[in-house]
């Protein structure tokens, strides 16, 4: 197989496809943040994605929310901590195991779960219902074997 060049690796067919997923990655993340802000919920998309997560759950732990939401650990801990200040979510270690921190919603994050969640599933449901049900179905599944070859 012969090497790419700068001009041989702009021909190659996968292209459009890959500018289509950053672009519709793009457009539906502006999106979910402005149904956020439209909502005066006060939350970041990252914090909404946590509370969403936590919501009508016991509790979980740090990497169970990371690789649900895709947030990396680094910038969870600064989510949580932040979400911990608004009252939102409190957290404590797995006991024997201080290196496992369960993160649950408090009464005041399940109020707000409860609130929030069904106002930006319908938000976000507008757009959605704009694709027939087989074309919602193709598309999960090409997504999902996109992502499986990364």
């Amino acid at each position: 197989m012969a090497k790419l060049t700068a001009e041989s690796a702009s021909r190659q067919t996968f292209i459009p496809l890959m500018q289509e997923l950053a672009a519709a990655y793009q457009a539906f993340s502006l999106y979910d943040a402005e149904g956020l802000r439209k909502s005066g919920s006060d939350l970041t998309p990252s914090q909404a994605r946590v509370v969403f997560t936590l919501g009508d759950t016991d509790g979980m732990t740090c990497k169970d929310i990371g690789d649900i939401t895709l947030i990396t650990k680094g910038t969870l801990t600064g989510v949580v901590d932040r979400l911990e200040e608004k009252g939102l979510v409190e957290r404590w270690s797995v006991e024997g195991d201080g290196r496992k921190t369960i993160v649950a919603l408090t009464g005041r994050g399940e109020r707000i779960y409860k609130k929030e969640f069904p106002k930006h599933v319908e938000f976000l449901k507008s757009k959605f219902d704009k694709l027939g049900a087989a074309e919602r179905k193709q598309a999960t599944e090409l997504l999902g074997k996109i992502k499986a070859l990364f």
